[in-house]
This record gives C-alpha cells, sequence and structure tokens, in this order.
C-alpha cells in the first residue's frame, strides 16, 4: 500500500513538475536552442530529486571515463520513458533520435523542434536514413551527444532486444566510435504501470566501439556489451 501511495504521488508531482517546466520555457523559443538545453538539464535533475525524496530511488552514473563530452553518437539499452530524458541531467548538449508523429504533442514536440533533436520518418526506409545521417552530421558540427536506442523500443529487464538496422549505417555512415549504455532503469520504473520500486537506476557508459568494424561483427558487439552489461544490473 505505501509504494502504491509513493508511487501515486511522484507521477502526480512529476506531471506538475514536467508541465510547469515546459510552459515556463516557452519563451526560450526566441532564444539560442542551449538555452533550452539547459533548462531541461533543470528540469532532469528535478525528476531525479522527486524520484530520490518521493520513491527512494537513487540514480547512479557509472563509466564516467567513458562519458563523452563532444560530438558522440550513444546507444543506449531501453527500458522506460525515463532513459530519454535522464540523461538531460548530466550530458552537456544531448539530443535523441525521435519518430515524427511525436513532433505533434503540444508543447513537447515543439520544445523537441527547437533543441534540434533528430526527427525520423520511420516509414521512410532509405530516403529517411538518408536525412537521419545527414541531421546527424549537422548535430555534431555543434558537438552534440546524439543518441538512438537500437531496439528501437523499450523491452523488459533482464528481455534481450532486437537490435535494428539503423545504428549499423549510422555507424557506417559517421566513421565514428559508438558509446554502448547499460541499465537497469526499468526494474524501478517500469514500462508500463505507475509503481516506481525503491532502489538504485544505473546508467553505465561502456567502452566506446571503434570505427571500421563490419557490419556484423559491430551489431553483435553492440548487442553484447549493452546485453551483458546489462544483465550484471540486475543484481544489484
Amino acid at each position: 500500500m505505501l509504494l502504491a501511495l509513493r508511487s501515486l504521488l511522484f507521477v502526480v508531482v512529476f506531471y506538475i513538475w514536467s508541465v510547469f517546466a515546459a510552459v515556463i520555457v516557452v519563451p526560450l523559443y526566441i532564444a539560442p536552442y542551449r538555452w533550452m538545453v539547459t533548462a531541461l538539464r533543470v528540469w532532469g535533475m528535478g525528476i531525479i530529486f522527486l524520484l530520490r525524496v518521493i520513491c527512494d530511488i537513487k540514480v547512479e552514473v557509472r563509466g564516467k571515463e567513458f562519458l563523452p563530452k563532444g560530438a558522440a553518437l550513444i546507444a543506449p539499452k531501453h527500458q522506460c520513458m525515463f532513459d530519454v530524458f535522464g540523461q538531460f541531467a548530466w550530458l552537456p548538449n544531448y539530443c535523441f533520435v525521435m519518430k515524427k508523429e511525436l513532433v505533434w504533442i503540444p508543447l513537447f514536440g515543439w520544445h523537441a523542434l527547437k533543441m534540434k533533436m533528430v526527427v525520423v520518418d520511420r516509414s521512410g526506409h532509405s530516403a529517411a536514413l538518408r536525412k537521419l545521417v545527414k541531421d546527424a552530421k549537422d548535430r555534431f558540427r555543434d558537438e552534440r551527444q546524439m543518441l538512438i536506442f537500437p531496439e528501437g523500443t523499450r523491452t523488459q529487464p533482464g528481455a534481450a532486444g532486437d537490435y535494428k538496422p539503423g545504428i549499423a549505417a549510422l555507424y557506417r555512415e559517421l566513421e565514428m566510435p559508438v558509446y554502448p549504455m547499460a541499465t537497469n532503469s526499468g526494474v524501478h520504473w517500469p514500462s508500463h504501470g505507475f509503481l516506481r520500486h525503491p532502489g538504485t537506476i544505473v546508467f553505465e557508459y561502456l567502452e566506446p566501439i571503434p570505427p571500421g568494424l563490419k557490419r556484423g561483427e559491430f551489431m553483435r558487439t553492440l548487442e553484447e556489451r549493452i546485453e551483458t552489461a546489462s544483465l550484471k544490473l540486475l543484481d544489484l
């Protein structure tokens, strides 16, 4: 009963805080996009604070020696929505790949466009891939950390994902390292339902995969590193 009450309180306060933050930053539409990035970093830090105070959930970042500061392609495990916005709190110039349908969500979509998120049309196939590569190169000129979930969607803790070819295409075309990232976030923030389970959410940045590998070798290496490290985090 206590878990349900604390979780419900968190959900209510989370949405109040998020709506407040979404509205108050609207004037930043006329400012440089970096101002919006900073504002959302504050929003992300606020969510981490609420998790700690209300739900007794700590957030820990591991592998800081692999934490990219400049232009970088990050490929994280994806277990819940917190994987998307939690990283605003520590990545200095973060953007992510999002499907175009999300652009039409009031405030969220507008903020995403202002922050120069990378929007993809999943039905566009080769044209969508070319645009993805072009947009990625554009973001990297601004020294941004671009996040793309290689599984494409959320998976349950302990379950292996279906790794999509988009990350391999980016790896080949951009000729730059890929930073895998493991997490156990879904244990404490499930992808469905409102319960938030006490403990420690870990985001672990792993050794980057250097450019130049063949497609098959790259995909095997990426999946092995992410899945192995994520499974280890379930033993916490």
